[in-house]
């Protein structure tokens, strides 16, 4: 299915203007392509949360609704784990929903240490706390810690998914002032497309023809009084083109959290290509009147896994037939993508497909399931990177930060192993194995030589398998042999360090290097 071209999540306003994320993104699950990227007990929702089309309100109750949120942040360095980023001031914007939560985007409080809010017309901010957050989705809720902060407030309900051509109105705290902006843009699309906030997450998604600045993030898209979307994204190329997250993906998160903790979304797993090419319909004999996609791949881990074969045409999901590129007839008139089917569903429950494999028609049913494997794939925020220091060499699992940060720091050199084993990652290995990169070297006499072996992935320790970073850390920090064997993947020469040196010059080299942890 083709991508919206360009594409930015909209970034809070941030004090030193700093783009947040730069990168090119190919996505592993749903063939899209996604071109240069910047990022701009709750069972109460499931009774108090309602879809109101009818309800028309002022501008004044809706001011009362709605939050600007500053948020102090500061994340750690993956290409430099032992350092920590400057705290950075930025803004966003919330409403309210439920009983004194705020939605938000999960962009907007990333990496959070302090977050405050006020909403229109109060004089002083209120202390926020996260209750929780979806990356892979970009939302986020929170609630004040101060009673007050809700006083004289107002609580909006959800809407139904807004017609093409229909008018919505998105508010919130852009950039060019401090007050509360209403801006009205027309809906012009409804597809699925990549977050831009994890990079490999795909969901549904609206475009609307109003403008969505920095700051804007978080706040909400109003049709006849109702929330019908989260403002999160801009296209970097024309003019007033913005994105919203739309009510099922709001629905899908806020039913995710009822049992007090978020769990993510599920996945097929699987690559796919349309089934127009008449020789290859004829080959793997497919009827003439069936439509549908066929598998070029099945993904370890995925809900597909081992039920799904290579050249298998899917012909209809839970029912819905879909058509030669891969979408199925939704909302009346529009199309989507297939696998927004799955999208809509959550861990355990049942997936139908129809499918013809070698010009056979079956059933095949099985429970959806949420792939681990592909956090390593998605950009991370709020956590800390775990790495290892031998003789200098720095030892970290691969995941995307660390590529990203990697990649702009001009030691790239024989990098290609690592480029393509990340890219890899659901096809090489598995939910419980981590890649261990030896991606960058603290200069020091004891590892002059190393420079062949770096931006390679560790196979073996000592004659032993290596999985994790943990064994790693353990097979050389117990090890009572002169020398550590280290041999990497593809590589038959091992890097050879002796102990004893390794172990005095680390302490030499952390000191020079300011180095403190591990």
């Amino acid at each position: 299915m083709p991508a919206i071209a360009e594409q930015k999540a909209v970034i809070p306003v941030i004090a030193n203007s700093k783009i947040l994320i730069r990168a090119q993104v190919k996505s592993m699950i749903h063939r899209l392509q996604l071109s240069t990227i910047i990022l701009l007990s709750v069972n109460v929702f499931a009774s108090e949360i309602q879809i109101d089309t009818q309800k028309k309100i002022s501008i004044d109750t809706i001011k009362k609704g709605v939050v600007q949120i500053k948020v102090y942040s500061q994340s750690q360095d993956p290409y430099s784990p032992w350092l920590s980023g400057n705290v950075t001031a930025s803004t966003g914007t919330g409403f309210l929903i439920g009983e004194n939560k705020i939605l938000t985007n999960a962009h907007v409080v990333s990496n959070a240490k302090f977050i405050e809010a006020q909403r229109n017309n109060q004089t002083e901010w209120y202390e926020l706390k996260t209750l929780f957050v979806a990356h892979d989705c970009d939302l986020a809720i929170l609630e004040a810690k101060a009673p007050e902060f809700y006083e004289d407030s107002y609580s909006f309900a959800l809407g139904p998914i807004p017609e093409l051509g229909s008018p919505v109105d998105i508010v919130g705290y852009p950039i060019g002032g401090n007050k509360i902006s209403i801006s009205r843009g027309i809906v012009s699309r409804i597809e699925q497309s990549t977050y831009a906030h994890s990079q490999i997450d795909s969901h549904l998604v609206i475009q609307v023809d109003a403008a969505i600045n920095p700051g804007n993030s978080g706040g909400p898209a109003i049709q006849d009084g109702s929330v019908v979307g989260v403002a999160f994204q801009a296209s970097t190329k024309g003019e007033n083109i913005g994105y919203i997250i739309p009510k099922n993906v709001i629905e899908h998160f806020l039913k995710d959290i009822e049992d007090g903790k978020y769990d993510g979304y599920v996945e097929l797993g699987i690559h796919y290509q349309p089934s127009y090419s008449l020789s290859e319909r004829l080959y793997r004999k497919i009827p003439k009147d069936v439509e549908g996609v066929f598998v070029t791949k099945i993904l370890q881990g995925g809900s597909a896994f081992g039920l799904l074969e290579k050249g298998d045409l899917i012909h209809s999901i839970d029912g819905l037939k879909l058509g030669k590129n891969g979408t199925v007839a939704y909302n009346g008139e529009s199309r989507i993508d297939f696998v927004e089917i799955v999208d809509n569903k959550f861990a355990g429950e049942e997936i139908t497909l129809e499918v013809i494999r070698k010009g056979e028609r079956m059933i095949l049913k099985f429970p959806a399931k949420r792939m681990p494997a592909l956090d390593l794939m998605r950009s991370r925020y709020d956590v800390s990177y775990s790495y290892f220091i031998l003789a200098g060499l720095v030892f970290q699992p691969m995941n995307r930060d660390l590529l990203e940060t990697w990649a702009k720091s001009g030691q790239t050199q024989g990098g290609s192993q690592f480029l393509y084993r990340f890219n890899h990652l659901t096809e090489l290995g598995n939910e419980e194995t981590e890649e261990i990169i030896l991606y960058r070297k603290l200069s020091h006499p004891i590892n002059s030589s190393a420079d062949y072996f770096l931006n390679m992935v560790v196979e073996t320790v000592n004659g032993k398998p290596i999985n994790n970073l943990n064994a790693f850390a353990n097979e050389i920090q117990n090890s009572k042999a002169k020398y550590i064997t280290i041999y990497f993947k593809d590589i038959s020469l091992p890097l050879i360090v002796n102990r004893e040196d390794a172990i005095n010059s680390d302490l030499e080299i952390k000191k020079s290097y300011n180095v403190s942890g591990k």
